[in-house]
């Protein structure tokens, strides 16, 4: 009577059917949709019960395994983490395409569910075809190099192994903690396997996600350590973007006159427009947030993991005191911090009370630093003319007249990559949703990006991964369909992955795609020219030689063949009509913005980064980036 006889992928489907999540009493549907590329490790076990069994399960179709999870991984994020998208593919390289995304999820601490396809439990078919041998171990598979990447790995070799797994899978997923990338392998065979379940695992299972309260000896100590600070600054993470902290947070900086500068997965958790609020913080932060952390004594990192270029290789804040608040044991303990173990919404009340009527001892500094950059925004978006542009990078100025007279001799283009996203700030609409990974736009963006619009930033910049991009801004505009989502990708990323377009374009989903090509991996160029080395292979150059033309690319044709409405922008008025014009199309766009190379923006008054340096230069800049490294890792 407690007991029903069903396949193991139907037991899968319907298990997930009934997963529901509760953040502070409100209950939302945890799984309504999956995201699947099929091939034979998949498609006649799960696929079959997609297909066959009663479910309410919307199913997308993927074009590229790595692009449809991270389509589920921006999804995840935009709904700050209350509902996913499983991913379901074959065995092969249709689970290994994923590796990249799960690592990509688990750095961001961001739940998806990746259910991959494996070879045969019983062995008999060995090998299977796609199936991976090592003579050394026969266990071993392909879904192996997954348990890296992801915060919890089973594989299901009996049907009695699965009640366990979807449970600790969900476990997993709903953990504020400890979130991040699960895989399930499946082998063929078990898949269709029959099994007397529990009727009980089927039933609607409401996960609540709990706001786990600090020590109170632990917020005793970190009040302390504040209220005897002159000049604290809060670091907002995208702990706190997850714990829905904003509010509090405003509140405390108000109180207590506390600035707070944003990382790239915190920006958007307030307003910008906050009179507290310093921007993007450390090696693409700008130098209101950064000239503040240098005169710090105490830094409160909240939802943080202090990344590198939050806290530009520890060199940006190195003598002040550091406390934290974050669900992580792992992560509060980092830079030697004062911890504060739980979520970053409660515990940030409590520890406001503890705070009681403590103010810091700064008077004017905020403002003179917020009134420097504000003034350098101008000049950022002023830069208009190919005469401007080399004020740019001074370590590439001498070689920038001849890169960019190659660049308008291939494309035509005359557009500063700062003045477009000036103008593109100016033109959307305020509550866009904008996302973006990699190259030289995240700095750009988290120095230029002025928004009031909560969680209206999705700035994937724990792994950096390219081609997150396209796929990112369907997630996100699946989560939100009453907002227009813009992809800011560079053509390098959008080269590396941008298939799921043609799934927003068969699903009727409209992203607008604005592709900033500047011919090439600028800001690797950038890094490599600016360090004293030859410009090698980070270019579109014919035969990649730095002597010869640039490969002009008609993105926006590429696009138009998928089915999208697109516009080619080679100056500000063009750019100006096109992102008009995409507002009132009724499908997916492609603005191809051919932007200047070099015309981004560069580290500010303490955005050093420490990257590898030969220890035997071979030239003048070579010696100069030795040199200058060393003296501040001092």
């Amino acid at each position: 009577m407690n007991k029903i006889k069903i396949t193991v992928g139907e037991a899968i489907v319907r298990f997930l059917d009934s997963q529901w999540v509760s953040l502070d009493g409100i209950e939302t549907k945890f799984v309504d949709s999956i995201y699947t590329l099929f091939g034979h490790g998949c498609v006649l076990g799960v696929g079959e019960a997609l297909a066959m069994c009663s479910h309410s399960l919307k199913v997308y179709q993927g074009k590229n395994e790595q692009g449809m999870a991270h389509v589920a991984t921006s999804y995840a994020k935009q709904n700050n983490r209350c509902k996913i998208i499983p991913c379901l593919t074959s065995i092969g390289p249709g689970s290994a395409n994923m590796i990249t995304a799960a690592a990509t999820a688990t750095v961001n601490n961001l739940p998806l569910l990746l259910l991959l396809g494996e070879s045969y439990a019983s062995r008999r078919p060995d090998p299977v075809l796609q199936q991976v041998e090592q003579p050394y171990d026969l266990n071993i598979t392909t879904n192996d190099a997954f348990k890296p990447v992801v915060k919890f790995f089973d594989r299901i070799t009996r049907p009695e192994v699965l009640e366990s797994a979807l449970l600790n899978a969900m476990r997993t997923l709903t953990d504020p903690a400890g979130t991040g990338a699960v895989a399930l392998a499946l082998p063929q065979d078990v898949q269709g396997e029959v099994y007397d379940f529990n009727k009980a695992l089927f039933e609607t299972r409401v996960h609540k996600i709990p706001r786990l309260m600090g020590d109170i000896n632990q917020i005793k100590d970190v009040a302390k350590l504040i209220k005897s600070s002159k000049y604290p600054l809060m670091i907002i993470g995208g702990g706190a973007r997850y714990s829905l902290a904003g509010d509090i947070i405003a509140q405390i900086a108000t109180e207590h006159n506390i600035p707070f500068a944003e990382t790239q997965a915190g920006k958007s958790t307030l307003k910008g427009s906050h009179p507290l609020n310093l921007g993007g913080i450390g090696v693409t932060g700008n130098s209101s947030a950064n000239t503040i952390a240098s005169k710090a004594d105490l830094v409160l990192g909240v939802g943080t993991r202090f990344s590198d270029f939050t806290t530009s290789s520890k060199t940006l804040f190195p003598d002040a005191r550091v406390v934290t608040i974050n669900t992580s044991l792992f992560h509060s303990l980092k830079l030697n911090a004062t911890n504060i173990t739980g979520d970053a919404k409660i515990n940030l009340q409590n520890l406001n009370i503890s705070l009681g009527a403590y103010k810091s001892a700064y008077i004017d500094e905020i403002d003179e630093a917020k009134d420097k950059w504000s003034s350098e925004m101008k000049r950022l978006a002023s830069i208009k003319y190919v005469e401007d542009a080399t004020n740019f990078i001074p370590e590439v100025r001498s070689q920038t007249p001849n890169v960019i007279n190659d660049y308008i001799a291939a494309t035509g283009g005359s557009i500063t990559q700062t003045s477009a996203i000036a103008l593109i700030r100016d033109t959307i609409s305020s509550d866009a949703i904008i996302v973006g990974a990699s190259g030289s736009l995240p700095g750009c963006l988290q120095r230029m990006w002025l928004t009031d619009s909560l969680y209206s930033y999705n700035m994937e910049y724990g792994y950096s991964c390219m081609g997150y991009e396209i796929a990112g801004a369907l997630g996100s505009k699946l989560a939100c369909p009453e907002k227009e989502v813009y992809a800011m990708a560079g053509d390098g990323s959008y080269l590396m992955l941008h298939s799921e377009l043609v799934t927003a374009i068969q699903e009727n989903v409209k992203i607008i795609v604005l592709l900033f090509d500047n011919c090439g991996f600028g800001c690797i160029n950038n890094l490599q020219m600016g360090k004293g080395i030859d410009s090698l292979a980070t270019e579109f150059r014919y035969e990649a030689k730095s002597n010869t033309a640039f490969v002009p690319i008609d993105y926006a044709a590429n696009a138009a063949a998928y089915g999208c409405q697109t516009f080619t922008a080679k100056t500000l008025d063009e750019l100006s009509d096109a992102l008009i014009l995409s507002k009132k199309s009724n499908r997916s766009v492609l603005i191809d913005i051919k932007v200047l190379p070099k015309t981004m923006t560069d580290g500010y008054d303490g955005g050093f980064w420490q990257t590898g340096l030969t220890q035997l230069p071979r030239n003048s800049k070579q010696r100069k980036a030795l040199k200058e490294q060393a003296t501040m890792l001092l």
